[in-house]
């Protein structure tokens, strides 16, 4: 059984490594950049960027002054057994939100719509918020927080079937020429594209191909993940590089993620991450030990199902469990 406490000091410590370390994969993905990189400007600010990370990671400071919206993505083992249940679950989210806020720091950035009411620790209505998804025959518990910033770098349209891939292109190109231009994103960035489903699933989808798979990761259907990269290549031959300066470096990666839609449309998001790729993950075992890693592994093959039955891959699935630690690890 798996205890309050025990998720909180996770949700804590993946709160702080996310805010302080940029993940490995981003990092290798940016400095691959910077050698390609022929516009002075961009590639300063590149060479820049690093030279933040490791101060971050050093000093053990955020690695930005604006810590984004803590959200968290909770993947549940079908044999996991929660003390106090689901709720005991989320009340340990909030508590560690709110510790983090104040020990990490994070910057307190919710606030209510309406009233602009702080409350100074990141919590309110509906924040912070919380996705859920299952996992058969695991008895543990996933907890990814991703801090992105919350008020641009995302955008939607309602294709249709007759726009096809060339229509996808194109709004592709049209999202990240517009974010560029006016500055809506802290490129370069992970790029999420969410295609099909409703227009709230399309952009759930987009946002955790964004935020939730590494750089270099692709899609297991392989056109898809030949969309991928092409799309990639198309988002950095716009002539616009790091923080909107000339250059060749706008998109680290792309990922699309598709969900089966209604037969007349085609719903498209885009959305981009940031500069500060901000992601990490913990696995609390039902021993109460802890793993922690930076790839959330959040779209196994049973996420991708697509019949009513699941039948388990004969090959070991990338939700295979990481090397564990003790519990009392940071």
């Amino acid at each position: 059984m798996i205890d309050e406490d025990i998720v909180e000091r996770a949700a804590f410590d993946v709160m702080a490594k996310a805010a302080i370390d940029i993940p490995d994969d981003y990092l290798t993905g940016i400095k691959g950049m910077i050698d390609l990189e022929k516009g002075d400007l961009s590639a300063f600010v590149l060479q820049s960027m690093v030279q933040n990370w490791e101060a971050a990671t050093e000093d053990r400071r955020p690695m930005c002054a604006d810590t984004g919206l803590p959200r968290y993505y909770v993947k549940v083992g079908n044999e996991a057994v929660m003390a106090g249940g689901f709720v005991a679950l989320e009340r340990a989210l909030r508590r560690a939100t709110a510790r983090a806020t104040h020990e990490v720091p994070l910057r307190p950035n919710r606030v209510h719509p309406l009233w602009r009411t702080d409350h100074g620790n990141n919590l309110g209505l509906n924040a912070p918020e919380v996705e859920w998804s299952f996992e058969p025959d695991a008895d543990w518990i996933d907890v990814t927080t991703v801090h992105k910033g919350g008020l641009f770098g995302s955008d939607y349209r309602m294709l249709f079937p007759g726009d096809g891939i060339d229509g996808i292109k194109r709004f592709f190109l049209d999202t990240l020429i517009a974010f560029g231009k006016r500055g809506l994103a802290c490129q370069p960035a992970i790029v999420g594209v969410g295609l099909g489903g409703s227009k709230d699933i399309s952009m759930v989808l987009g946002k955790q191909a964004a935020c939730l798979r590494t750089v270099g990761d692709r899609n297991p259907d392989a056109r898809v993940a030949e969309l991928e990269l092409e799309l990639k290549e198309l988002g950095n031959s716009i002539g616009m590089g790091a923080m909107g300066f000339i250059g060749s470096s706008m998109v680290v990666d792309c990922h699309i993620e598709c969900g089966y839609t209604h037969t007349g449309g085609m719903p498209m998001s885009v959305h981009t991450f940031c500069l500060s790729s901000r992601r990490a993950t913990a696995r609390i075992h039902a021993d109460g030990s802890i793993a922690y890693r930076t790839d959330p592994m959040w779209f196994t093959p049973y996420m991708r199902r697509e019949g009513v039955e699941w039948n388990a891959p004969q090959a070991a699935n990338k939700a295979a469990a990481p090397a564990r630690v003790s519990s009392g690890s940071a």
